[in-house]
């Protein structure tokens, strides 16, 4: 071989392994660190953030870790902000065992239980120790009730640290509900046409389309809506009822995330998306305006009309003393079907669909 024929094959070689080095490290990810749990590449590690305890009452909030050998996007996985609404929770749980952080690109956040006090006492929609709803005090106060200082952990440790997030709900114990989907509008194009894509990829029909929540950064109230107004793509999802713990809503769940992922290219293949979306342009919920026993009508789906009585209340003695109608015209989207009402409590929501 020629001198000059030498060089060239020596510098070719040594571009090769200079473009192949540079493409290495375009596609290894970066270290993942929420709390004190580190995550290297292609690794998946579960502990707990911890929330300080006040006046000798704090808690801990489980979560996994999975973060992908290659970069990409941060998705937030978060159940259990009400305690009772067990299929988003079980959902995640059978996710985790089930990816492999190898074929992932990006990171996946795992709440498990973000309620855990909620969780264990079996309580709907409260935290027993200071009987607030999580979902109802974000962006929280870290010298606040504890169900505050949950929110402020939940919203400096997960939603500051990810890029997209899902809210999983549920009917509570208390609540026969359809499956149905928030997506949550800000006003900012972009914003409110990612959070569209990703309510049409996790494949429920029903989307009501939320310009009701508050816009302000110091009451945001729900976790999804602290989300948007922290400029991060987030729906809220409902697929579950009456606390049980179904194999149908447990997989709508599952299947619905899988399919935000793909459309985020954190897993390989297509999202499923919803090819008939049903889209609810008003809601409403009616609540108890006494203590009392409830007896609905109706059930979860039915298409109520305006006016139409769907349940009543009675007193303990069992003397009626509130008549429930449809505010409008209809799908009945839960209603409650155990009997305890308590004043101020939801009894149940009608969403109107929209025309188009």
């Amino acid at each position: 071989m020629l001198r000059s024929d030498f060089r060239r094959v020596f510098f070719f070689l040594i571009a090769v392994f200079v473009i192949h080095s540079f493409s290495f490290g375009e596609e290894e990810n970066i270290r993942f660190v929420v709390g004190d749990i580190v995550v290297e590449p292609g690794e998946v590690k579960s502990g707990y953030l911890p929330v300080p305890e006040k006046k000798g009452i704090g808690t801990r909030i489980p979560v996994t870790i999975m973060n992908g050998s290659k970069p990409g996007k941060v998705l937030a996985l978060v159940a259990g902000v009400h305690g009772y609404e067990y299929p988003p929770i079980l959902a995640l749980y059978r996710l985790k065992d089930t990816i492999d952080p190898r074929s992932l690109s990006g990171t996946l956040i795992f709440v498990h239980i973000a309620n855990l006090q909620s969780f264990q006492k079996r309580i709907i929609y409260y935290n027993p120790n200071d009987w607030k709803n999580l979902n109802r005090v974000f962006p929280g106060d870290p010298e606040g009730t504890i169900s505050q200082r949950v929110a402020y952990v939940l919203k400096n440790e997960i939603v500051d640290r990810c890029d997209y997030l899902i809210d999983l709900h549920c009917g509570d114990g208390n609540e026969a509900l359809i499956p149905y989907t928030y997506w949550m509008i800000s006003g900012n194009k972009e914003l409110d046409e990612l959070s569209k894509k990703m309510a049409l990829a996790f494949g429920i029909k029903y989307i009501i389309i939320d310009q009701s929540r508050t816009k302000d950064l110091t009451d945001s109230k729900y976790l999804g809506n602290t989300a948007v107004l922290f400029k991060i793509p987030a729906i809220t999802t409902e697929s579950g009822y009456l606390g049980k713990t179904d194999e149908e809503s447990i997989v709508r769940n599952t299947k619905g995330i899988l399919s935000v992922m793909r459309l985020f290219g954190m897993i390989q293949g297509e999202p499923e998306m919803v090819s008939d979306p049903i889209w609810i342009d008003k809601y409403e919920v009616v609540y108890s305006k006494e203590d009392g026993l409830f007896y609905p009508l109706t059930e979860m789906g039915y298409f109520a009309r305006e006016g139409e009585k769907v349940g009543y209340l009675t007193d303990y003695l069992g003397n009626v003393i509130q008549e429930l109608h449809a505010p409008f015209t209809g799908i009945v989207l839960y209603i409650i079907a155990t009997p305890p009402a308590n004043k101020g409590e939801p009894l149940f929501e009608v969403g109107s669909v929209l025309n188009k």
